[in-house]
């Protein structure tokens, strides 16, 4: 068992929801992928460009917002084993 109180446990783990400008830039491509499936499935030339244009919109966000630096990193976990996995 991880040793120490449960705040303690829990004090460095940091959030994983990410900020919102950069929901927003997944929820863009997201709205992408989805329009340029519609069109696929339609044959809809017209629609698969728009998704494309999308996907390239939130690729720009995504790169500008920086998503990446969303990720946090969780403090080591000291005191477990293997058999606590399971």
């Amino acid at each position: 068992m991880v040793e120490g109180t449960r705040a303690e446990q829990t004090e460095n783990l940091g959030s994983h929801g990410g900020r919102a400008s950069s929901w927003l830039a997944v929820t863009v491509m997201l709205i992408a992928f989805i329009v340029g499936g519609f069109g696929l499935t339609m044959a809809s030339w017209t629609l698969i460009w728009i998704g494309v244009g999308l996907l390239v919109v939130g690729g720009i966000m995504a790169l500008v917002f920086d998503i990446f630096t969303d990720v946090v990193v969780d403090a080591p976990r000291v005191g477990m084993s293997v058999e606590d996995h399971r």
